[in-house]
């Protein structure tokens, strides 16, 4: 398996307790408007709140991670290897261009490019980290 789809396992694999969830509306709305069933959409794909498991996986980590804008600590934070190595080998499978001896270049092209694949893979990620 490729390194981004080990990151993306270990994110979209990760389940928050129920207290930690966003809450549901305790009833629905008692005046619905009206949609022909043709326009209902048959299936729904939730999207995962990146930002919400993130921050609830480094609450339960005794490590201070900079995983917002740290690929070194985003990848720490999922539980992988994050070596110079595993990084170069990581930006040859998304793509990455630049020259990967600068490595201070690449860290910050991997994170906003793991962030974008997170997003393209079914996960809601705030606008900031994808700047």
């Amino acid at each position: 398996m490729s390194i981004f789809g080990r990151l993306k396992e270990k994110l979209f694999g990760t389940k928050l307790p129920a207290a930690s969830a966003a809450a549901a509306p305790s009833a629905a709305p008692t005046v619905a408007p009206a949609i022909p069933a043709a326009a209902t959409p048959t299936a729904v794909t939730p999207l995962l709140d990146v930002e919400a498991v993130l921050t609830f996986m480094a609450s339960q980590n005794t490590q201070t991670l900079h995983w917002q804008t740290s690929i070194v600590d985003l990848m720490k934070l999922l539980g992988m290897e994050s070596s110079l190595a595993e990084r170069r080998e990581l930006a040859g499978e998304l793509g990455y261009t630049g020259d990967t001896q600068d490595s201070a270049a690449m860290n910050i092209w991997l994170h906003k490019e793991v962030m974008r694949q997170f997003a393209a893979n079914g996960g809601h990620v705030p606008a900031s980290m994808l700047d």
